[in-house]
C-alpha cells in the first residue's frame, strides 16, 4: 500500500496545472554564481508569465517539498544518506566551494529548492492526469537515478512522477518520457533499463556529457545530433520522432524534459537552436500530445543562459495562444482522458441499465 503523501492532495480547482514555489530558487551568499545555471530562472518564467497577465500568484498550484517517505518511493536510503555529506552535493551540482559548509546549510539552501523541485514534478504527474495538462516550472532533473546523482541533479523527479502514478493513479500503466534536453537523459534511462512500461524518446548532442553508454541500452529512440544543429534540422527530426514513438506505444502519459540549454549560445549544450525555435519545438510536442487526448507534463530541465526564463514564458504564452494549454479545459475536464473514459463507461452502463 502507497504510503501517505501530500504531494497527491488535490489541487484547488480554480489553478492553472501550472505548478512553482519561490522555494525552487537557490540563493546563497552568490555560490549559485559558480555554476553557468542561472539558479534563479523559474521565478523570472513565473513573473514574466505574471507582467503577461496569464497566472497570478493564486492561481497557480505551490509546489510542496518532497518528503524522505517520498524520495524513498525510488531512491535508496544509502543514496539519501551521502547527501548528508557536503563534499557529496558539491560534486553532484558542481559547484565546489559546497563541499565546505556545514551540511545544514547545504540541506537548507541547496537541497531544499531541488527537492521541493522535486515535489512539484510528482504533483504535476497527477494534475496532468487529472486536467489533461500540467508544467512544472522547474524539475528535469534527467542525470539523477535511485543511487547516484550528478549533472546539478540530485533527486530523479522524472522517475519519481511516473512510479507514483504507477503506483497510484489507476488506469495509468504506460509511459512515454520524450527528453528534449540537449544532454542524454542517463538518470531516468538507468532507472527504467528493463521496464517494458517506459517507452524512452532521447535527442542530444552525442559529444557531451553524460555520455553514458550503459544508460543509452534504455533508449527507444535516439537520436544523436551533431555539434550546432540548426533549427530546420532539429524540428524536422524531433516532429519525426515524436510522432513515431507516439504511434508505437499510446502511453497513458508523457513526460517532456524541455531543456532550453539546446538554445545556439549556450556554454553547455554545443547546439545552435534559435528561440522560436525552442518555442516551435515545445509546439510540435504538445499539438503531438494534445491531437492524441494523452495526459502530457512539462519540466523545464537544463538551460544556461540568461535568457532561457524568457524563451520559456514565451513558449508557455504560446501554447496558451494555440489553445493547447487552457486553464477551462484543464479545469473542466474535457480533453482529459481519464475523464471522457469515465463519462463513457457510465454511458454504456446506463444503456445497459435500459436494455435489461
Amino acid at each position: 500500500r502507497p504510503h501517505r503523501t501530500e504531494l497527491y492532495e488535490d489541487a484547488p480547482p480554480a489553478c492553472w496545472p501550472i505548478v512553482y514555489s519561490p522555494d525552487y530558487n537557490i540563493t546563497f551568499m552568490g555560490l549559485e554564481k559558480l555554476h553557468p545555471f542561472d539558479a534563479g530562472k523559474w521565478g523570472k518564467v513565473i513573473n514574466f508569465l505574471k507582467e503577461e497577465k496569464l497566472i497570478a500568484d493564486d492561481l497557480i498550484v505551490q509546489a510542496r517539498e518532497a518528503t524522505d517517505e517520498d524520495l524513498l518511493v525510488v531512491h535508496t536510503r544509502r543514496y539519501l544518506n551521502k547527501l548528508k555529506w557536503s563534499f557529496v552535493v558539491a560534486t553532484i551540482t558542481e559547484i565546489p566551494p559546497v563541499a565546505f559548509l556545514p551540511n545544514f546549510v547545504v540541506q537548507r539552501k541547496v537541497l531544499k529548492p531541488l527537492r521541493t523541485q522535486t515535489g512539484g514534478t510528482i504533483m504535476a504527474g497527477k494534475l496532468a492526469v487529472d486536467r489533461g495538462w500540467a508544467i512544472n516550472v522547474g524539475g528535469g532533473f534527467h542525470h539523477c537515478s535511485s543511487d547516484k546523482g550528478g549533472g546539478f541533479c540530485a533527486y530523479a523527479d522524472i522517475t519519481l512522477a511516473i512510479k507514483f502514478l504507477f503506483e497510484r493513479v489507476q488506469g495509468v500503466s504506460k509511459a512515454t518520457i520524450i527528453d528534449l534536453d540537449a544532454h542524454q537523459g542517463n538518470g531516468h534511462e538507468r532507472d527504467f533499463m528493463d521496464d517494458h512500461r517506459v517507452y524512452i524518446m532521447d535527442a542530444y548532442n552525442r559529444y557531451i556529457y553524460p555520455g553514458d553508454g550503459f544508460a543509452k541500452r534504455a533508449i527507444k529512440r535516439k537520436v544523436e545530433l551533431e555539434w550546432g544543429t540548426e533549427d530546420a534540422e532539429y524540428l524536422q527530426k524531433v516532429h519525426t520522432h515524436v510522432e513515431g514513438a507516439l504511434n508505437e506505444l499510446k502511453p497513458d502519459i508523457i513526460v517532456y524534459n524541455a531543456g532550453t540549454d539546446i538554445l545556439d549560445g549556450d556554454p553547455l549544450g554545443g547546439l545552435a537552436i534559435s528561440p522560436q525555435g525552442i518555442v516551435k519545438r515545445d509546439e510540435v510536442v504538445f499539438k503531438a500530445a494534445r491531437s492524441r487526448r494523452i495526459p502530457i507534463l512539462m519540466v523545464t530541465s537544463g538551460g544556461y543562459q540568461k535568457r532561457t526564463a524568457r524563451i520559456i514564458a514565451d513558449s508557455i504564452l504560446n501554447l496558451h495562444n494555440l489553445g493547447l494549454i487552457d486553464k477551462e479545459l484543464a479545469t473542466g475536464g474535457a480533453g482529459n482522458p481519464r475523464v471522457e473514459q469515465m463519462i463513457r463507461d457510465c454511458t454504456k452502463d446506463l444503456a445497459n441499465l435500459s436494455l435489461q
